[in-house]
């Protein structure tokens, strides 16, 4: 039976893997990878930049996957990073229309998917906590140390 700890490891794993493969695709084939056509070649440029970050993004993420109870730091800082990332696409939605259905699903891994598996993070860290204080003290969590 798998735990839950192995069920975060294991979702974390395969959530890590969507932006390395978009970010690798987009620094290989830059804009031209979306749309026909020739893009400008500065934001051609910076496409493939932040492409680049996205692919970093996801490596990091799956360092994250063993010890994961002890990574809250690094993972709460990713999921900084890509709720802004997030805020940001939210806000071109309302500025400049409704994107693709692939940047609309881009949109809920940002501003749900990832907040959701930093809670769940949180709530393995706190168990492992828990777990380790019972070890340590003999005693339930909570309980006033004599």
């Amino acid at each position: 039976m798998m735990t839950e700890r192995q069920a975060l490891q294991r979702t974390v794993a395969v959530a890590g893997i969507v932006p390395i493969a978009a970010g690798l695709y987009g620094v290989v084939f830059g804009m031209n990878g979306l749309e026909a056509g020739l893009p400008d070649i500065s934001a051609d440029s910076h496409f493939r930049y932040l492409s680049g970050l996205l692919t970093g993004i996801g490596i990091l993420f799956l360092t994250c996957v063993a010890g994961i109870e002890e990574k809250g730091r690094l993972f709460r800082f990713l999921t900084l990073v890509v709720v802004l990332g997030g805020l940001a696409r939210l806000l071109g939605l309302w500025l400049t229309g409704v994107p693709s259905l692939t940047m609309l699903a881009a949109l809920g891994m940002e501003l749900g998917v990832t907040p959701l598996l930093c809670l769940w993070q949180a709530r393995i860290a706190g168990r492992a906590r828990d777990a380790a204080a019972i070890v340590e003290t003999g005693a339930a969590p909570g309980t006033p140390a004599r």
